[in-house]
């Protein structure tokens, strides 16, 4: 199968309608470079930056300093936040950064610019592949399988991922063919990293055996994200019909598959905590074993226990 045509930068904002003014985050690597530059050329004096400085190597000032020049040439307002993020005990320092990431986002757009409630985050299509073969790789659900989505709500704002068609060298081709330079993150290349293994090894064989593989797995990832949606819509219907918290009763009355689906979101939506499958298959097992009043329940579920309550659960934060 021919692989499809890939758009140019251009072309794939045309699909992305921000609100103005908006923000970009820009790392000064080859992906929000690109971002940026294009940006900034379609919306004139409408773009504002940040840069978040992780502290983690010797070349975050260098990648610092880059992004004040380049910000100065566009004409675009930049702010710094920096983040030193520590991870919890069975945290990844991966996930521990993103989340602190996003958290110096969202507080610096907020603060430097009250006005602004977009952001555009410059993951591509190659980002996406290795997203959804790492919760492959971890036996995930539709939520893992749907991998990025192009634009969500989170902490008041709104969020954007306009490159994810674009392939990461389209990127760097397009910046080359307009002379401009980025900087380079080593740890890109340091294959300790799952991402960065897949990116060196996994993709390219891909590209060899499967030439359109960018497109028809990000359309895979497409119909995962709709099917969860629906089953998010699904669930919030029952979490009415169980109550909060959910009574041991109403849950009972449900398949076990939508107890499953009910019990997840609950625990999502109203404790910010996800259970791992065994953790969720030993409490549906206790949540059906509830047939007498004296039968107790304590379990260890995603960041905290969950307990009976009398004739409902309740969950309890460590």
């Amino acid at each position: 199968m021919a692989a499809l045509r890939t758009p140019s930068p251009e072309q794939a904002l045309a699909d992305f309608s921000p609100g103005l003014p908006f923000a970009v985050a820009f790392s000064g690597g080859a992906d929000s470079t690109a971002l940026l530059v294009a940006c900034a050329r379609r919306w004139p004096g409408q773009v504002r930056a940040v840069h978040i400085h992780h502290g983690l190597q010797a070349a975050a000032d260098d990648f610092e300093a880059h992004c004040r020049a380049l910000c100065l040439h566009l004409g675009v307002p930049l702010a710094v936040r920096r983040v030193q993020a520590g991870h919890a005990l069975g945290q990844s320092p991966e996930d521990a950064a993103r989340q602190a990431r996003y958290a110096a986002l969202a507080e610096a757009v907020q603060t430097q610019w009250p006005e602004v409630r977009d952001v555009a985050l410059a993951q591509h299509a190659d980002d996406q592949i290795e997203t959804l073969l790492i919760a492959l790789s971890r036996g995930a659900g539709l939520p893992g399988l749907a991998s990025m989505p192009r634009q969500w709500q989170r902490q008041g704002l709104n969020w954007h991922r306009p490159w994810l068609a674009l392939p990461g060298a389209a990127l760097r081709e397009w910046l080359q063919s307009q002379g401009q330079n980025w900087v380079e993150d080593p740890s890109n290349t340091d294959e300790k990293f799952t991402r960065n293994r897949i990116r060196a090894r996994v993709l390219p064989a891909l590209a060899e055996a499967l030439p359109a593989f960018r497109e028809t797995f990000a359309r895979s990832a497409a119909h995962a994200a709709q099917a969860q949606e629906v089953l998010h819509e699904v669930a919030a219907q029952d979490l009415v019909q169980v109550g909060v918290p959910p009574r041991i009763r109403a849950l009972q009355a449900l398949s076990r598959a939508r107890q499953a689906l009910v019990l997840r979101h609950w625990l999502r939506q109203h404790h910010s905590t996800t259970p791992s499958t065994a953790q969720l298959y030993e409490l549906l097992d206790q949540v059906a074993a509830c047939t007498t009043r004296g039968h107790c329940l304590h379990l260890k579920v995603g960041q905290g226990f969950v307990e009976r309550d009398g004739v409902g659960l309740k969950f309890l934060s460590p």
